[in-house]
């Protein structure tokens, strides 16, 4: 696989202690306002900013196919992929609920749908293939479609940079996509498979033991072939074309200093291969929350991360970070509007 040519470096942190500074000398007790005060300082990292301010936020929802969903991974049928995308661009989807009360501009994107949607608005059409091949039994993708796949998510994200976007959110729809999160998580962070396993969207035991059987199935034939744990190489080989689309998507976003609000498991699945791919990129994610998704808190611990919320959601979709977002702009706020001790006449502690 070859060498991605992204440019992200970690930010500069020659005003941390400025950032600190004005954090501790709000009418506050020191760290009161908990991980809302490391979300603020690293946000004003991110913008290079004592006042930073969000301009234009987004909400990315990545939709694809999944070969291995027609062998039975998901308790879904395929078909629900482009229906759940019509839903999404008629406005009746809880994504669209909650980007609309927090100001999110919601684009779709077809990374890979078997589907025609022809033009519509609201759609962007980057479709890579009508779906990933089954990973049980061969590649979900060449190493060409993986990176063109990327290639294109990253242009999406240099797109909105230049019109002024500076925090985008990521989700994504796709039946099977799941159990495609979960060999990406056990190849990135060698927990056991079956921890990395959970019921998607809703298996009952007698099929979350056959979805257990169908990825050790599948994991057992890449190593067979010698497949290694190299991010690229897990990507293709297991990904679904959102995930690739959206790990590009990141990756050019951290190169534009956006914010980026990373979702549940799925997203996260993203998000871990593009952090070793940049291991940068981690200083400019946001993480929303934390999934009832099986392997999720894996994902979190291996990335060093601690999420804003836990609301026991397992939805996908950006759900969870449309619902961070007024937190993530809470502490924006909080740190350009809130009175400083002296601003407001107000004794500091002996």
């Amino acid at each position: 696989m070859h060498s991605l040519d992204f440019k992200i470096t970690a930010p500069d942190r020659g005003i941390e202690n400025s950032l600190k500074n004005r954090v501790d000398r709000k009418t506050k007790p020191l760290g009161a306002l908990g991980l809302l005060e490391r979300t603020a300082i690293q946000i004003g990292l991110i913008q290079q900013r004592l006042d930073p301010e969000f301009g234009r936020p987004h909400l990315l929802v990545f939709a694809g196919d999944h070969g291995a969903a027609r062998a039975g991974v998901s308790a879904y049928p395929q078909n629900v992929t482009w229906q759940m995308v019509e839903n999404f661009l008629a406005g009746g989807a809880a994504i669209n609920v909650f980007a609309r009360q927090n100001g999110l501009h919601l684009a779709i994107i077809d990374a890979g749908v078997a589907h025609d949607f022809g033009k519509r608005a609201g759609l962007i059409d980057a479709k890579i293939a009508a779906g990933t091949a089954n990973y049980i039994e061969e590649p979900a993708m060449t190493a060409e479609q993986c990176a063109q796949a990327i290639a294109r998510g990253a242009e999406i994200s240099r797109n909105l940079a230049i019109n002024g976007c500076n925090v985008v959110g990521f989700g994504e729809m796709g039946i099977g996509n799941t159990a495609a999160a979960s060999l990406i998580t056990h190849c990135l962070t060698g927990l056991p498979l079956a921890d990395c396993i959970g019921r998607g969207t809703g298996l009952d035991d007698a099929g979350l033991a056959r979805k257990q059987a169908l990825l050790e199935k599948a994991l057992n034939r890449y190593r067979a072939v010698g497949g290694s744990n190299e991010p690229l190489a897990v990507l293709a080989e297991f990904g679904g074309f959102e995930i690739a689309m959206m790990v590009g998507a990141m990756l050019g976003a951290a190169e534009a200093k956006m914010t980026l609000l990373i979702d549940g498991f799925i997203v996260g699945s993203a998000a871990l291969t593009a952090t070793r791919l940049a291991p940068a990129l981690a200083e400019y994610s946001v993480f929303c929350h934390r999934s009832a998704e099986a392997g999720h808190a894996a994902q979190l611990a291996a990335l060093g991360a601690e999420p804003l919320l836990d609301l026991g959601l397992r939805l996908g979709e950006g759900t969870g970070a449309a619902l961070a977002f007024p937190l993530v702009q809470a502490s924006v706020n909080f740190l350009n509007e809130m009175a400083s001790f002296e601003s407001a006449g107000v004794s500091d502690k002996a």
